[in-house]
């Protein structure tokens, strides 16, 4: 048996005015064949995975090039084409082979490419063969489109959000691939279109019960995978939006049931599922209260639409503005995203006092920036953080002080949000001695933080990523989705044109 794996990843926010280009991959993630490394990244556990079974199983593994970028606005055509032929001629190279196993995200749009992962897997079918089994694991903020599922034999999505599942998923997948090689199962995709959009963290009840249900499905005959795709609000594509998928051993109908099934569970929930959100007011008041019971553990405050793991530039200074407005002190942020800042820094060197403009650079909306006298604590070549299993590059960092405060900023030069505490401890900041955590993460940093603070404050700061469909000018939706329309379950019309609503 011979397998070729590759990954080729993106999470695209066609609102961003951050373009993604080469050296967008080559900063965050680039591994050509053979140099990926022990660990694995949230796109390319399969790498991992398939070693450890092609040393036990002993097959042939081939390896082509794995790469990530930090999620941003449109691809540059020529980059997606460049990586995206670099993929298929290893493929070519490698024929003939029995599988191939693909490491994708599933929301990557480039420059006259909406759907870039459909378009990958159409070529790599075309290359392979149609006897070629064709596996791949998508984050659950994708878009699955029909061109993927026409293409691939196989498909699964992360379960949990925050990501804390990616090496499990992809084990799964890699595993049903080996299986239908061998003849072992004869493997078929049922797709439920839900015709809604929304945030689905299943870090809390509803959606905690609904995951473990979809787990549950998993150990019952003849259900080999059950996946949700949440969709990505800050995706305009014709295919947004939240769908169920159900892979059985040769049971369309009863896959096709299911699916349908556990879709319209999915809809019942609909308007149930997000965190509460907090505006920036009621946040410090509520952190005030918990303040003033003389807390062990710091407060985490969670600007939930600044980050960089949406697409955003994630130097929003809202928060930040706002807390020292109030006089309040020891403080730690992570991270204002500011290479010209981090620049300075270095240019100055550690503890040296210097007048700083940092953040609120990229665009309106985030903020203004802040000039202030700081400190330069911290200034280092390369900082980075956990995520899982997984290391994330903050790139050249600094780490400044407001002078006459304790208020310690994180500058950096590679965007990504905030997943683990480390992110402090590795670049000098003790948090046993911060009151307030400010860090910028929709979810994926609750898993990690929950052991180390005493509350956690998701932060509604009013920042541009759109965050509300029902406020947001899609342009290329084709089909209508709650909660642009009430119940599009019930009206075969297509979607209306978006209306801009009262603040």
């Amino acid at each position: 048996m011979k397998v070729f794996v590759a990954s080729l990843a993106t999470e695209t926010n066609t609102f961003s005015p951050v373009p993604t280009d080469r050296a967008s991959f080559q900063t965050a993630f680039y591994a050509a064949p053979g140099q990926h490394p022990i660990t694995p990244t949230l796109c390319s556990a399969a790498f991992t995975v398939l070693r450890k079974r092609a040393v036990a199983e002993d097959f042939e593994l081939i390896e082509g090039t794995a790469t990530w970028a930090e999620p941003g606005g449109l691809v540059q055509r020529q980059t997606y084409e460049a990586l995206r032929d670099e993929i298929l001629d290893q493929l070519r190279a490698a024929l003939p082979v029995d599988a191939v196993v693909l490491g994708l995200h599933g929301a990557m749009v480039a420059q006259g490419y909406e759907d870039c992962e459909g378009d990958l897997a159409e070529r790599v079918r075309q290359i392979a063969g149609q006897s070629a089994v064709i596996g791949a694991t998508f984050d659950p903020h994708s878009h699955l489109t029909p061109q993927r599922v026409a293409n691939l034999d196989i498909l699964n999505a992360f379960l949990e959000f925050p990501h804390t599942d990616f090496v499990e998923r992809a084990e799964q997948m890699v595993d049903l691939v080996l299986r239908t090689v061998r003849g072992e199962i004869k493997p078929v995709i049922s797709v439920f279109d839900c015709r809604m959009i929304d945030v689905l963290p299943t870090s809390q009840q509803p959606m905690r019960g609904f995951i473990d249900s979809l787990k549950a499905l998993e150990h019952q005959s003849p259900v080999l995978s059950a996946s949700l795709i949440h969709g990505f609000l800050a995706g305009d594509v014709p295919e947004m939006g939240a769908r169920i998928v159900i892979v059985t051993d040769n049971e369309k109908e009863f896959s096709e049931k299911i699916a349908h099934q556990k879709g319209m569970e999915l809809f019942a929930l609909r308007g149930k599922t997000r965190m509460t959100q907090h505006s920036i007011a009621d946040a410090l008041i509520t952190t005030r209260h918990l303040l003033a019971d003389d807390i062990s553990q710091p407060i985490v405050l969670a600007d939930i639409w600044d980050n960089p793991g949406g697409g955003v530039a994630g130097d929003g200074t809202l928060i930040l503005e706002a807390l020292l407005n109030t006089g309040m002190d020891d403080i730690a942020v992570a991270t204002i995203w500011d290479p010209i800042a981090v620049t300075f820094c270095h240019a100055a060197g550690e503890g040296a006092r210097i007048q700083l403009r940092f953040g609120g650079k990229s665009g309106p909306g985030a903020g203004n920036p802040i000039d202030a006298t700081v400190i330069v604590l911290k200034a280092v070549s390369e900082a980075w953080e956990s995520f899982g299993k997984s290391r994330v590059p903050l790139g050249p960092s600094a780490v400044v002080r407001i002078e006459g405060t304790h208020i310690d900023i994180i500058l950096n030069t590679n965007r990504t949000q905030t997943f683990d505490p480390d992110i402090f401890s590795g670049i000098g900041i003790d948090i046993k001695t911060k009151k307030i955590l400010v860090i910028k993460s929709t979810n994926h940093f609750y898993a990690a933080f929950k052991q180390v603070a005493s509350a956690i404050l998701y932060v509604d700061a009013g920042t541009h990523y759109p965050s509300d469909a029902r406020r947001t000018d899609y342009r290329k939706l084709t089909r209508p989705l709650w909660p642009i329309v009430e119940n599009p379950h019930e009206t075969s019309s297509a979607r209306p044109k978006p209306q801009t609503l009262p603040s």
